[in-house]
């Protein structure tokens, strides 16, 4: 083959050759997918062909192969012309040179470069398992990937929070991204950048699968997010490509497959992904899935475990618990201790800081059947460690691990989660301890709600009272008189013959006896709960 002069001008010859196709047909075009070396003949060749090698270049033909000593003893004039013009790659094949025998040559060329493309990507690949196998894990697997690409990458857990990269990671842009994406409406375009969606190209095609490239060349470049999982208020992505000036960034999520991801992991690059890379990155994340896999099983079993530790001690067995928490590497707090409770949601924040585990039993009614995360802590650093969770949480007074006190300790720390829950308790700092409860009297161990909620139901036919007279005042000027006649009418500036009546009154709407203990306790709790 001899190339024609003109036609080697720089980049016009890095085209990436896929196959090689043979046609004498006058429009080629529609037996073509792109990216062949089209080799001809030329037998209906006559006159301008500037049509044809527009036809050609408008199809992607990677160039074209014209053999001479059959129809023409040389390439013509006018496609010569024509096809520099365009910037077609051009071609001359000798009379000696059968065509398949080119054919076979790209063959050839084409399996070993695909070869050689598997043959790094499982060299890639065994790195990158033997980097996961390394304490440090996931971490270890982030950075082997940074090295493989010749870029950078970043590991993010489920809410986009960036827990490892590697230096020059650009993180800013795929925390940015997969924020906007989580409050994108599924029925709003999930574009990336100004212009519409584009297709994947060629190259990321089988990158995603792993498959080879070509002789020569490049790829298109494609961005866009594929696919879509639930997520937050909005659309997660499946994956996501994010392309800028020199900068090029491809973001998958972790998990088994779920509803929503576990994780995510982003690579970036200044050059765009080669067929190979795609395919480094697809067993990155694999690998990056298996872990995350692996590590919430063991911290599953582990916290089934320190369930079981904390009934074994609730119930007295306090010797069997030391033996099932010491395989798990666990201690427990010294005497005196304090129980904390929170919501479950806190668990993960206290793990770190104590012997923390999920308690499901029913309890206070009205925290029946609401898991709770449950701490044991020194005594000393009880609220230190309670002000850490960013969570409501209620303390317990110092205890021991008898089970009559550690089951009371637990009782009281559930009655003040209840309290730093119902007085507006939604951040960081929202501590309630047992103590201070007990320090507000009977009324501080309820439920507000629940009891604004009696108050109202027993106080009810009283406010609905259409007279003039406040019979509610009138009787909490009562209560708070003992009794006393004398007393309480002077407090309301009225006569005491008026509060009899009033008094009668009330008897009468809540058909009860005024007389009774019990319901001059009840009445007073309600008139108390509706000053909170």
């Amino acid at each position: 083959m001899a190339g024609i002069p003109g036609h080697g001008a720089r980049g016009v010859l890095d085209a990436a050759v896929r196959w090689v196709a043979v046609s004498e047909l006058a429009d080629p075009t529609p037996y073509l997918e792109g990216g062949e070396l089209l080799l001809t003949t030329g037998m209906r060749m006559e006159g301008d062909q500037s049509q044809y090698v527009a036809r050609l270049v408008a199809r992607g033909v990677a160039g074209l192969g014209f053999g001479v000593g059959v129809s023409h003893e040389e390439v013509p004039p006018a496609l010569v012309s024509a096809a520099e013009e365009a910037g077609l790659p051009l071609f001359e094949v000798p009379r000696e040179t059968p065509f398949i025998a080119i054919g076979k040559g790209v063959s050839e060329l084409l399996a070993a470069e695909q070869y050689d493309e598997i043959s790094r990507a499982f060299a890639a690949q065994g790195r990158l398992t033997r980097a996961a196998l390394r304490p440090e894990g996931m971490h270890a697997v982030i950075d082997r990937l940074a090295k493989e690409v010749g870029g950078w990458a970043a590991l993010l857990d489920e809410a986009g929070e960036v827990r490892h990269a590697t230096r020059g990671a650009d993180t800013d842009a795929v925390v940015s991204e997969l924020s906007r994406l989580r409050t994108t409406r599924p029925s709003e375009p999930r574009l990336l950048e100004p212009g519409g969606p584009t297709e994947p190209s060629p190259a990321e095609e089988r990158g995603a699968g792993g498959g080879g490239g070509g002789v020569r060349g490049g790829e298109r470049g494609g961005d866009g997010v594929r696919g879509g999982v639930r997520g937050g208020g909005g659309v997660l992505p499946a994956s996501l490509a994010l392309s800028g000036p020199g900068e090029h960034i491809v973001v998958q999520p972790l998990g088994g497959g779920g509803a929503r991801p576990r994780g995510f992991f982003a690579v970036g690059a200044g050059q765009p992904f080669s067929p190979v890379t795609h395919t480094v990155i697809n067993a990155a994340g694999s690998l990056l899935t298996l872990a995350l896999e692996q590590s919430r099983t063991q911290l599953e079993a582990a916290r089934r475990a320190r369930s079981a530790v904390l009934e074994l001690l609730l119930s007295g067995a306090r010797e069997q618990a030391r033996a099932v928490l010491g395989p798990l590497g666990g201690r427990l707090p010294e005497e005196p201790l304090a129980v904390l409770a929170a919501d479950a949601d806190a668990l993960e924040a206290l793990e770190p800081l104590a012997f923390a585990a999920l308690f499901t039993d029913g309890g206070a009614a009205s925290l029946a059947e609401r898991p709770l995360a449950v701490a044991l802590v020194p005594d000393t650093v009880a609220e230190k460690v309670a002000l850490e969770t960013d969570a409501p949480v209620g303390v317990s007074l110092p205890c021991g691990y008898a089970p009559e006190g550690l089951n009371g300790a637990l009782d009281q720390a559930r009655r003040a989660l209840a309290a730093a829950a119902g007085n507006g308790g939604t951040g960081k700092g929202r501590v309630v301890k047992f103590g201070e409860l007990a320090g507000q009297g009977l009324l501080g161990l309820l439920d507000r709600a629940a009891a604004q909620a009696f108050a109202a139901a027993l106080l009810a036919p009283l406010t609905a009272y259409g007279s003039r007279a406040d019979l509610v005042e009138s009787l909490r000027a009562y209560l708070d008189s003992n009794g006393h006649w004398d007393a309480a009418a002077q407090r309301l500036g009225v006569h005491r013959h008026t509060l009899r009546y009033r008094m009668k009154r009330v008897t009468e709407l809540l058909g009860r006896d005024l007389d009774d203990p019990g319901v001059r306790a009840e009445l007073w709790l309600a008139l108390e709960a509706t000053r909170r």
